[in-house]
């Protein structure tokens, strides 16, 4: 699964952000690692240098293999935090999706016997 990650230059102030939002992210996310094809982060602050509560945003944007992708967004007043919401918020949607396809799933009709 490929990551990619993306921030604002407000950002990328703190050290490791990148480290530390990648490993979260892929911690929460490792279970649908074999069914996704690519993780994107994007993190901003959406205020700059104003300040403020919940101006960090978090946006993950998963690709399922073969299935349209899926996203969400979450604030917070850190970054690390935004990231672990949406994370968490993205396991759910992910599990959903994933748990409505595998209902779908049939096994192969037996044949009649006469």
């Amino acid at each position: 699964m490929q990551f990619q990650f993306n921030s604002d230059s407000s950002v990328m102030g703190t050290e490791n952000v990148a480290e530390r939002i990648e490993t979260a992210v892929r911690e929460k996310l490792s279970r649908f690692e074999d069914r996704l094809t690519r993780l994107e982060v994007h993190v901003s602050d959406e205020n700059g240098a104003k300040g403020g509560g919940n101006d960090k945003s978090c946006t993950i944007e998963a690709r399922p293999a073969g299935g349209k992708p899926l996203g969400v967004t979450e604030h917070a007043a850190k970054v690390d935090d935004a990231a672990r919401r949406a994370a968490g918020t993205l396991a759910q949607r992910l599990e959903r999706h994933f748990g409505k396809s595998d209902k779908h799933k049939h096994d192969a009709r037996p044949d009649k016997v006469l």
